[in-house]
């Protein structure tokens, strides 16, 4: 695996940029009081709303438990609220309040204001090329991801069977 890493060229700084980034807009964000996971779930709401907690549970990998004390949470501080399913009186549906939505946005505020300071670091004609670039690669790794990742689980596969 070591001599795998290294064909690299990037050494996963894309990552650890966005891990950066990431430290920054969490400690700022606590000040609004929710926690990185609190996030996610939010975002999954934002993305999904009228969604079930077995829903969030599946887009977010976590269990129902889980689940279902951040919602609660989340609807105590005002970030969600929920209506009865009208299809299965058993499961509530889960939307997004107007507080959410501002959260998300000052998330996104953060997150561009990091990343202008970083590029404040190339020239113009730098930033330009490297956004071109950057769209590139988005763009490809957002085909892959709505194809399900198969030549990522493919080649996952093939590095498994040559360990």
């Amino acid at each position: 695996m070591k001599g795998r890493e290294s064909m690299d060229k990037t050494h996963r700084q894309i990552t650890k940029i966005a891990r950066e980034v990431g430290k920054f807009t969490v400690r700022t964000m606590k000040a609004e009081g929710v926690g990185t996971a609190e996030f996610d779930l939010i975002h999954a709401v934002r993305k999904n709303p009228g969604i079930t907690q077995a829903e969030i549970c599946k887009i977010l990998g976590a269990d129902k438990g889980a689940v279902a004390k951040q919602t609660a949470n989340l609807e105590t501080k005002g970030f969600l609220r929920r209506e009865i399913n009208p299809g299965d009186g058993r499961s509530q549906l889960i939307f997004p309040t107007e507080q959410a939505q501002c959260l998300k946005n000052s998330k996104a505020r953060i997150e561009t204001l990091f990343y202008e300071w970083l590029a404040e670091a190339l020239c113009e004609e730098e930033r330009i090329e490297f956004a071109r670039l950057l769209n590139i690669l988005y763009q490809r790794c957002k085909e892959e991801s709505k194809a399900g990742f198969p030549e990522m689980t493919a080649r996952m596969k093939h590095l498994a069977r040559n360990d």
